[in-house]
């Protein structure tokens, strides 16, 4: 494994958003822009959470979530690994945003008024 891979995450303790979900968050933006190329073997949990300065289950957490979302896949012996399928997340949240569009021009809302649907319902989780 390359020593420099996640090398450039960094975690700020002193942010609102929790570390498991600062380290999940720059692994998939770094596999969506392709800086994390298919097929990186991503560092095992203990070596990272040592890397890191982070709790074990703070690490674990994060490749599970990053799993659920077929942006890594794990294998016993080859490790994590940035998975060609990509990520199913945003390919979900694009498919629900068409849906959503075309529901609004069917019942006639405006474009203001949906994206005030949106934002309220992000800001409510």
């Amino acid at each position: 494994m390359d020593d420099g891979v996640l090398s450039w995450v960094r975690i700020d303790g002193s942010s609102s958003v929790p570390p498991y979900e600062q380290l999940r968050l720059q692994i998939l933006d770094a596999a969506n822009d392709g800086s994390l190329a298919v097929g990186t073997r991503l560092p095992p949990v203990r070596a990272l959470a040592a890397q890191l300065g982070l709790a074990v289950n703070t690490v674990a957490r994060a490749y599970r979530e990053l799993e659920q979302a077929e942006v890594v896949t794990t294998r016993s012996r080859a490790g994590t690994v940035i998975a060609a399928a990509g990520d199913n997340g945003r390919r979900r949240v694009a498919e629900a945003a068409r849906v959503f569009a075309h529901t609004v021009k069917a019942n006639g809302v405006d474009e203001k008024t949906a994206l005030s649907y949106i934002e309220a319902a992000l800001r409510q989780g």
